[in-house]
């Protein structure tokens, strides 16, 4: 744990944690917050999913043109648009009754959505040295998995509470608050973005993206359904107070796994680290659809979101071994217009699937798109073969400093 101390004296670290903290929980909140917000007025479940689905759908669908347009402008003036864009769109949708009106509003508050966690992560190469990244992406995975805690738990609260209209309001708040201080701070400020290469090719046609791309329909579908199908096995069940609990069991192991991976990491490849945890992750999303909500899916959940965390401490890895040059924010933004548009059409199917068939089902569908995800990875590793090395120090600053394809 010596190295996170370290890592936490470094000028502006918590600056940029505490920064982003309050829309994070933000985005914690949304998709519950829609769910029971919808739900309850309109009293169908298959409705909500479809909500959540629009919603997820939007936010996806201009993911990439969001981070293209931060890669080419810098952060400052679309922080200060989308922010309180969207904000103001949650107070909105809070305040719909009609049917059409709230699919309406939850499709332009996607449209709208801040891209606070690709905003962030280009940031913390300006943060901290080249060799403590490692470390500052798992912290920033703990810092993320930390808001995933708190979201659900403070949207299912509210939402079951005599007050169930706070949830999006509360979410626009926290958006107006973190994504605001975020704005103003000197660290996005100052970010330049980076120039791309001579020999820079788009990003459609970059194919360690295109591999990746397929592997996130499967996630991206898998994890949509799983977002539905576990409020909603609750609410069938009559327990609805179970999802906070499952969800908070979920995101604390997260941040428990996020950091180990940051301690353990520089003892593989990233991209082997990355496929044998990927593989562990399939073996224990297994008793997740096997259980009924009680003790059993908080433990299950537990389990699967501490392989969960250390997952995306690689993907970070990856991600930037094999980026092209000039993309740190429009690579992750397109990687998650493909996965996100599937996992808005998995929230529809999620509802669909867990009010007419079964949420077992439902759940069992997660666990399908994990094991897809992994044999995808595992066919197609020659060309994710930039981040299957160890760097040393000075390669690992040099990489962030020069990052192409075949440099890590």
């Amino acid at each position: 744990m010596k190295r996170y101390v370290e890592l936490f004296r470094i000028p502006n670290v918590w600056v940029l944690v505490l920064a982003c903290f309050p829309a994070r929980v933000a985005y914690g909140m949304v998709g519950l917050g829609i769910f029971f917000k919808v739900q309850q007025a309109t009293g169908s479940i298959s409705f909500a999913g479809i909500a959540i689905g629009i919603n997820a759908a939007a936010g996806s669908f201009t993911a990439g043109i969001r981070g293209s347009i931060m890669d080419k402008y810098g952060q400052t003036w679309p922080l200060r648009v989308m922010v309180p864009g969207y904000a103001g769109m949650a107070f909105a949708l809070n305040a719909m009754h009609s049917k059409p009106l709230m699919l309406i509003f939850a499709f332009v508050m996607g449209l709208s959505a801040p891209p606070i966690n690709l905003s962030v992560r280009p940031l913390w190469k300006i943060v901290v040295p080249g060799d403590f990244l490692r470390t500052a992406y798992a912290i920033d995975t703990a810092i993320m998995s930390a808001a995933g805690v708190v979201g659900p738990v403070v949207a299912t609260t509210l939402a079951l509470s005599s007050h169930p209209a706070l949830p999006l309001n509360m979410c626009g708040a926290l958006m107006l608050i973190g994504g605001g201080l975020l704005a103003i701070t000197k660290i996005s400020r100052s970010w330049i973005p980076e120039k791309k290469s001579a020999n820079h090719v788009p990003l459609w046609k970059h194919k360690p993206l295109q591999l990746l791309m397929i592997e996130g329909c499967f996630i991206g579908f898998g994890w949509g359904v799983f977002d539905v199908a576990v409020p909603a096995f609750t609410t069938i069940e009559k327990v609805p107070h179970l999802t906070a609990w499952i969800f908070t069991a979920m995101g604390v192991s997260n941040i428990l796994g996020g950091l180990l991976a940051g301690l353990v990491s520089k003892r593989t490849s990233s991209l082997q680290a990355m496929r044998r945890t990927y593989g562990v992750w399939f073996f224990v999303s297994i008793p997740m659809a096997l259980t009924h909500p009680s003790w059993t899916m908080i433990v299950a959940g537990a389990a699967l979101g501490l392989v969960g965390g250390a997952i995306q401490v690689f993907y970070w890895e990856v991600m930037e071994a094999i980026r092209p040059q000039g993309s740190p924010t429009a690579m992750m933004g397109w990687l998650w217009t493909v996965e996100g548009t599937l996992m808005s059409i998995g929230s529809t199917a999620g509802g669909i699937i867990s009010e007419h068939r079964s949420p077992t089902l439902a759940l069992s569908i997660t666990t399908f798109c994990i094991g897809a995800g992994y044999l995808i990875l595992t066919a197609g590793k020659s060309r994710l073969a930039a981040a299957d090395r160890i760097p040393t120090p000075e390669e690992d600053l040099a990489a962030m400093e020069d990052n192409s394809p075949t440099t890590r």
